[in-house]
C-alpha cells in the first residue's frame, strides 16, 4: 500500500521553501501602539470583506495539504477581538498543523484556556514596557496589569513556550533591556527583543533609533553572562543564561533570550513566510508592495487550482530581501495593523 502523494514545495526564485503561514483575523485593535497604527482616523474593513472561518480554512487546508505547510499563526490587528476564536483555532488545529498567535495578551485571562483547549499551542505577547506609565504612552491604554495576568494564564492554560515580543526604540523603551531578560529568568517566559522596524505607514522611523542586536546582547551580558545557541529556522537568535546550562533540571523558557535582528542582520535569505491579511489577500514579505488576491476565486466559485495558481504567484514574486536601509526601501502602504504581524 502506498503512502500520500508528498505534497508539492513552494519554492520562490531564491529557493526559499515557505512552510509558514500568518494569517490575520482582523484589521480591529484594542490597543493603539504607537509604532503600528495612529491614534485616530483608522478606517476599519466592513464585516463582508473580512473572511470567513470557513474560507481562511480553505485557504489554509491548500496551504498545508498542497505544499506541506506545517506552521500556522494567527496575528491581527489583535486576534482575541474576533468572534468565536476558538472556532477556528478548531478547524486549523484540525489541519495538523504547528498553530500558534500573537496578541497583546490584554484578554488572555478570559480566553486562554478556550483557546488551549480548541488547539492552540504556542503563544507570543507583544508587550514593550513593564512601566505603566510608558505602557500607557506607547499603546495608548492603561492595561499594563490585564497583560501581565494574561501572560500567566497563557502559562495556566497550558500554553508552552510562552513568548514575549519587545520592540525597542531607542530612546524610548531601551532602558528596559535588563529588566525584561530579568523578567523572562523569573517568570519562565523567553523575551525577545525585536529591531524597531519601519512598520507605521504614515512615517515615523529613524535608522538612529535602532537598537542594534550587539547592543542589546552586550546590555544583558554585563548583568546575566550568557553564550549563544544554535540558530533553528526561528528568526530570532537565541542565546543561554550561562547559569542556565541545556538539559538542567527543571528547565523553562526563561532559560533563553532571543533577539531578531531584522534590521541590523535580517534573515531574509532564509525567510518561509506568507502572509494572509483578513480581507483574503496574500503577502510575500511584510514589506511587499503588492498584494495577490485570494478572496475574489474563493467566493467565486474557484477550485483549489485556482487558488494553488494565486500562491505560486505571490510566492514567484517574492524579492531576495526587504531593502530597509537602502536608497531603494519603499514603505508599505498599509500599516501594521491592516497587514497582520
Amino acid at each position: 500500500m502506498t503512502g500520500p502523494t508528498p505534497p508539492e514545495q513552494l519554492v520562490d526564485g531564491f529557493g526559499r521553501v515557505h512552510r509558514d503561514l500568518r494569517i490575520s483575523v482582523t484589521d480591529r485593535c484594542n490597543f493603539r501602539c504607537t509604532y503600528c497604527m495612529p491614534e485616530e482616523g483608522m478606517q476599519w474593513m466592513a464585516r463582508e470583506e473580512i473572511l470567513t472561518f470557513e474560507e481562511i480554512t480553505r485557504i489554509a487546508q491548500v496551504f498545508v495539504e498542497r505544499y506541506g505547510v506545517d506552521s500556522i499563526r494567527l496575528t491581527g490587528g489583535e486576534p482575541t477581538v474576533r468572534a468565536h476564536l476558538p472556532v477556528l483555532v478548531a478547524k486549523l488545529a484540525a489541519l495538523g498543523v504547528e498553530l500558534a498567535m500573537t496578541t497583546n495578551g490584554s484578554t488572555l485571562r478570559s480566553q486562554a484556556q478556550a483557546l488551549a483547549d480548541a488547539g492552540l499551542r504556542r503563544i507570543n505577547v507583544s508587550l514593550d514596557s513593564l512601566r505603566r506609565d510608558r505602557f500607557l504612552e506607547l499603546t495608548r491604554r492603561d492595561e499594563l496589569d490585564r497583560v501581565l495576568d494574561g501572560i500567566e494564564a497563557a502559562k495556566e492554560a497550558g500554553l508552552d513556550p510562552v513568548k514575549i515580543n519587545v520592540v525597542l526604540v531607542g530612546g524610548v523603551n531601551d532602558d528596559e533591556v535588563v529588566d525584561f531578560a530579568r523578567f523572562g529568568r523569573d517568570n519562565d517566559v523567553t523575551v525577545r527583543f525585536i529591531e524597531f522596524m519601519p512598520l507605521d505607514a504614515d512615517g515615523g522611523w529613524e535608522h538612529a533609533q535602532v537598537v542594534p542586536q550587539a547592543e542589546i546582547v552586550r546590555r544583558i551580558e554585563g548583568v546575566f553572562p550568557m553564550e549563544p545557541v544554535v540558530r533553528g529556522h526561528e528568526p530570532a537568535e537565541q542565546w543561554r543564561y550561562l547559569d542556565r546550562p541545556a538539559g538542567r533540571p527543571g528547565a523553562s523558557a526563561g532559560d533563553v533570550v532571543g533577539v531578531i535582528p531584522t534590521v541590523t542582520r535580517p534573515f531574509c535569505e532564509s525567510c518561509d513566510r506568507v502572509r494572509l491579511t483578513a480581507e483574503g489577500q496574500l503577502r510575500n514579505c511584510l514589506f511587499a508592495l503588492d498584494e495577490f488576491d485570494l478572496r475574489a476565486p474563493l467566493r467565486e466559485g474557484g477550485t483549489d487550482d485556482d487558488l494553488a495558481a494565486v500562491m505560486q504567484r505571490a510566492v514567484g514574486a517574492k524579492w531576495a530581501g526587504h531593502a530597509i536601509g537602502n536608497v531603494q526601501f519603499i514603505r508599505p502602504r498599509k500599516s501594521m495593523s491592516q497587514i497582520g504581524g
